[in-house]
């Protein structure tokens, strides 16, 4: 009974971790990366070609001969002949091919990462474009209902004769102004969750009431640039070229020596015959001309590519960090500052004992709306910032 109890109160604790993980920006991030269709077919992708670069480091068939020639004239048996022979590269390009294969290997596990921090990098910007309009959905329905109050408000005083029919029409459009941007807001979700899920492979996401942290302070840049350069798939990427187009110089260095064949051979005539092994060297003297100095210009080529890659990814880097800083510290004063205001409610009052007209009341609260937007919109900037800047942890 003991074990039952203990049992089911494990099942419920594994179930609410996983409902509360999945609404979570990291919950939904992995459910994506898991069910991506173009993440998964990168992956078979992947191993088809680790198998075919394995594959052409294989020797070469087995050559097996064999001659029987019993026309003609003459006095003794009949001529018959076999030979089994095996050719192959000098021993060394195996080994060369071998680990130029692995920093292919290497490659492709690059491009796979990129490929899925890519990939989550849309995920992640789509979570925060579904977070903001959520946000601003709830903002806009309190806006309805107060536009709604004002509304009502205002045709109390016109049925007592003391406003006109002007304020009461401008009154009732700002009312509808408000359902109509709610509505809009109600599309633009349901257009975000659609993409969200395609993204999941076609599958739902538990996004009614997606989590997200506050924007933070940020590392120092050399601190963020020196992990983007161990982590970042990138950065990554250019040294593996790098790496791989220096190995391939040393394989078609390995490639000019000469290639073996080695074999058995068998010939004559029944009671007199003869039969041993042979060997041969051919030399690649044509085949090879030129191969070695593409290979190098190749390798030089990389090399430059990485240099200027890196210069123009850590420049961008540098600008992304620079506007999110700037950024960071104008939203933080934003927040500070309308903290504390609860304009819209004493305009409402000020509006109700008749202080302010419709029109000068509009202007007020429209006023401080736009600012609140603003800070909404600085918000998801921010956001979208933080996770160009971290990429390299996704």
């Amino acid at each position: 009974m003991n074990i039952r109890i203990v049992c089911a109160i494990g099942v419920c604790m594994c179930f609410g971790k996983s409902f509360s993980q999945s609404n979570t920006m990291d919950g939904l991030l992995d459910q994506i990366a898991q069910n991506n269709t173009e993440l998964s077919a990168f992956r078979f992708y992947m191993e088809g070609q680790q198998l075919r670069n394995s594959s052409d480091n294989n020797l070469p068939d087995l050559q097996l001969l064999g001659y029987y020639l019993p026309f003609g004239e003459h006095q003794s048996g009949d001529y018959s002949e076999f030979e089994i022979s095996q050719s192959f590269e000098f021993p060394t390009v195996y080994a060369a091919r071998s680990k130029w294969n692995d920093l292919k290997a290497n490659q492709l596990e690059t491009s796979y990462t990129k490929k899925r921090q890519e990939l989550l990098l849309k995920a992640k910007e789509g979570l925060i474009n579904l977070f903001v309009l959520q946000k601003q959905k709830s903002i806009e329905t309190q806006r309805k209902i107060q536009s709604k109050k004002v509304y009502e408000q205002t045709q109390e005083l016109f049925n007592k004769e003391q406003i006109g029919i002007l304020d009461l029409n401008k009154a009732k459009v700002a009312w509808l102004q408000e359902q109509f941007v709610l509505d809009r807001l109600n599309l633009d979700i349901h257009t975000q969750i659609t993409y969200l899920q395609a993204l999941n492979g076609g599958q739902p996401l538990e996004v009614d009431q997606l989590q997200l942290d506050n924007p933070m302070q940020l590392e120092t840049l050399e601190t963020i640039w020196s992990e983007k350069l161990v982590n970042d798939p990138k950065l990554l990427e250019l040294s593996a070229n790098e790496a791989a187009s220096l190995q391939y110089v040393t394989l078609e260095k390995n490639k000019v020596l000469p290639n073996i064949t080695l074999g058995y051979n068998y010939q004559g005539v029944m009671g007199d015959n003869f039969s041993g092994v042979y060997g041969g060297l051919s030399i690649p003297l044509w085949s090879s001309r030129n191969k070695v100095k593409a290979a190098q210009a190749n390798h030089k080529y990389q090399k430059s590519t990485s240099q200027v890659a890196k210069s123009v990814l850590y420049t961008q880097f540098q600008r992304d960090y620079d506007q999110y800083r700037l950024l960071f510290d104008k939203y933080n004063e934003y927040q500070g500052t309308m903290a504390h205001l609860n304009s819209e409610e004493l305009l409402f009052k000020a509006y109700h004992l008749g202080e302010y007209s419709f029109l000068e009341y509009y202007m007020e609260v429209q006023f401080y709306r736009n600012a609140m937007d603003e800070m909404l919109q600085m918000e998801k900037q921010l956001q979208l910032l933080q996770a160009q800047l971290l990429l390299h942890q996704l």
